[in-house]
């Protein structure tokens, strides 16, 4: 690990969504670190723990690396230490992922929520990271649980089953952001440009899948400081059939190359589900409707 990281306060946790519990977690930490005057840092796992033990479940992350990497750095985290999630991680037992924290990582005090697990069939826990602390090994802190105004813990589970749902005003509430998938623009096969409408497209079968169809949405091109405004497919496009859903977004009045860019697109309204049409006339005169749709509820909820 790099020396200028060592003597860290770590706060440790997935962060999937970087949610306004995880941010509780990350500002009590930050707190610590300012009163020992210590570098404040995170530790993460990549791929998600979920991702590991059921490879074949339905996807479900809210946020990818590149993304959650910048989320807690806006937070003042200045070192990311995200441990590849194996089958020998898996397998540790709790004394070692302690002797790595305490050596390798060399942290100086350890903050966790208050159910955080850890070692080979989650045997170790606050009660084991606790003993450690007492031993001198490093500090230890564990957050009681955050809860939003219902009263529940901040969760990244209730915050999935809101996108799930389309409800993304409320996901941002818990969020504290406003959430975006973000991945690389790849090619197409250009039938968008064909009818008029052409689309930057994008495989987001990591993310939590929200319901099929159009959208108003919000997009931010990597490179770029602003955000633009257009309309997506999100599906698998009844009249032509893909095998995975894809992510297709007509950007409003832009014309630039972006294949192989990083971009991020939020959705800001559910407009309609997809639709199977007779034929692209109709297809298209749809699309031109979309379109106007989109821009009115983008002026009506503006950043």
């Amino acid at each position: 690990m790099p020396a200028a990281s060592r003597g860290a306060v770590v706060a440790i946790g997935n962060f999937d969504g970087v949610h306004k519990g995880h941010r509780a977690l990350i500002g009590e930490a930050a707190a610590i670190a300012k009163n020992l005057n210590a570098p404040l840092a995170a530790l993460t796992f990549e791929p998600h723990p979920r991702e590991f033990f059921q490879p074949q479940a339905d996807p479900f992350r809210l946020t990818l690396p590149a993304q959650k990497t910048r989320l807690l750095e806006a937070l003042g985290v200045r070192h990311l230490f995200a441990l590849p999630f194996n089958a020998g991680l898996a397998s540790q037992s709790p004394d070692e992922f302690i002797d790595l924290l305490q050596n390798k990582l060399g942290a100086r005090h350890i903050v966790t929520g208050p159910d955080f697990a850890f070692g080979k069939a989650r045997a170790g826990g606050v009660k084991q990271l606790q003993e450690a602390a007492d031993k001198g090994l490093f500090g230890f802190t564990a957050l009681a649980p955050v809860r939003c105004e219902g009263e529940e813990p901040y969760s990244s589970t209730r915050i999935r089953q809101l996108l799930q749902q389309g409800k993304f005003e409320a996901a941002a509430g818990l969020l504290g952001w406003n959430w975006a998938m973000e991945t690389e623009v790849v090619h197409g096969d250009k039938r968008g440009r064909e009818l008029g409408y052409p689309t930057a497209n994008q495989q987001v079968q990591r993310y939590i899948r929200i319901p099929y169809g159009i959208y108003a949405v919000r997009v931010k091109i990597e490179d770029e400081a602003h955000w633009r405004e257009g309309a997506a497919n999100f599906g698998i496009r009844p009249m032509f059939r893909v095998e995975q859903p894809i992510l297709e977004t007509f950007i409003f009045d832009f014309s630039g190359d972006i294949y192989g860019k990083m971009m991020q697109v939020q959705p800001v309204a559910h407009l309609r589900p997809e639709l199977e049409f007779k034929g692209l006339e109709a297809l298209v005169e749809q699309m031109k409707q979309d379109c106007a749709e989109a821009l009115t509820v983008l002026k009506s909820t503006r950043l």
